[in-house]
């Protein structure tokens, strides 16, 4: 039996692991944190296309009790002028829309499943290097332990270390100009329809938020900041920092977000933004990349949990249907590629508007109502190509069956 050494236990590794399981092949998954880390006040969208892929390898249920549905998506300026709104994921046949959810509650019920599918996780262990061998591939911890595989696959995230040891020249994360902060408010109350998402292009930041079903508010903003951080600056700054530095911003914009700042629990911290411009090689013989090791995107895409989850599942397609590992990396290449760096693409560009001076403002603010209208006349059917993959994991891989 085929033995793989998984890096990374977040999202796109378990979900790797127990398709693999479904195609036969042994796997055993090696996460650098400790199991009690957790990503605090973090929430995500889990968009139509993930579900839809852990559906494909019956995983789904545990996940779908995590959230609740978001269906729409509204944005207003600085003066709280109406820009448009837009379905927030594009219609698909099964009627699947995007959740809202925690980050941790995702790991952990991800971490559940696997360990009912039996399949062992390793934590703590932060791999430092790999060789290949006569019978494979042998990872190296900094704790001194080692592992043996038939091939390694790095589900290690944007800073992967697998990146750099397949290829040392690999291009580096590139830093996107606005930083991410956000949480949960208990019992606080916003004016929007339930399961829609408000977003404002303020004046001097990009704030947002939404309704729970439990009268809440999942709330997040993206705090401009041109150069990128240095170490420890972020991590450095205190609660009343960020609140002082959110209120200053948001300053004289109408909505909620003062009484969000003053209302949402601490301590307070953000962190910076990155995404992956095109990684040349994803693979060598042994070793291969997935998620955001190999196409991270920026959040504003909203895609990077359910691309890694897209991946996983795809790549167990290939190695199943290819003639040898080489062949399948290949496959997963190229069938891959294209699809990723447009997402990639789109999530730059999205991420960027958020950070514009005052002349693209007045530009953005014009052009915007135009790009909604048109894309509430065709019910979001022009984003298709985002939210309305599908994947089938019963039919056979070819190069192009899922570009």
């Amino acid at each position: 039996m085929t033995r793989v050494l998984v890096i990374g236990a977040g999202v796109a590794g378990p979900v790797l692991a127990i398709a693999l399981q479904r195609i036969g092949i042994e796997a055993m998954v090696f996460e650098r944190q400790k199991s009690d880390q957790g990503c605090g006040g973090s929430w995500l969208t889990f968009q139509a296309n993930g579900m839809d892929a852990l559906r494909a390898i019956g995983i789904a249920e545990p996940v779908e009790s995590l959230g609740y549905d978001l269906e729409t998506i509204s944005f207003i300026n600085g003066r709280g002028r109406a820009l448009g709104r837009m379905p927030l994921a594009a219609p698909r046949d099964d009627g699947q829309l995007s959740q809202m959810m925690r980050r941790d509650d995702l790991y952990r019920a991800l971490s559940d499943v696997t360990t009912e599918h039996g399949i062992p996780v390793c934590y703590g262990k932060e791999l430092i290097d790999a060789e290949w061998t006569s019978g494979g591939v042998e990872a190296r911890f900094s704790d001194g332990d080692r592992a043996t595989g038939d091939l390694l696959i790095g589900c290690d995230g944007i800073h992967s270390r697998v990146r750099t040891l397949i290829d040392p020249a690999a291009v580096k994360p590139r830093y996107v100009p606005v930083l991410n902060i956000g949480g949960y408010v208990p019992d606080f109350t916003v004016d929007v329809p339930p399961r829609e998402f408000r977003m404002q292009f303020g004046t001097r930041c990009f704030f947002a938020w939404t309704p729970t079903p439990d009268r809440g508010t999942v709330w997040f903003a993206n705090p401009p900041m041109a150069h990128e951080p240095a170490n420890g600056v972020l991590s450095g700054m205190s609660d009343t920092h960020w609140r002082t530095w959110l209120h200053e911003l948001m300053d004289g914009d109408v909505g909620p977000a003062p009484a969000i700042i003053d209302a949402a629990p601490g301590p307070m911290f953000g962190w910076a933004t990155y995404d992956m411009p095109v990684v040349r090689r994803w693979s060598n013989d042994r070793m291969i990349i997935i998620g955001d090791a190999a196409h991270a995107t920026a959040p504003s895409a909203g895609q990077g949990a359910a691309m890694s989850v897209e991946d996983a599942v795809i790549l167990a397609k290939c190695l199943r249907d290819s003639t040898g590992i080489p062949a399948a990396f290949a496959m997963f290449e190229s069938s891959r590629r294209r699809r990723v760096e447009r997402i990639v693409k789109h999530g730059a560009r999205s991420a960027n508007s958020k950070a514009a001076g005052p002349i693209a403002r007045i530009i953005r603010d014009a052009i915007l109502p135009i790009v909604f209208a048109r894309s509430a006349r065709d019910g979001g059917r022009s984003m298709r190509w985002l939210q309305g993959h599908h994947i089938d994991f019963n039919e056979p891989m070819t190069h192009c069956n899922s570009a």
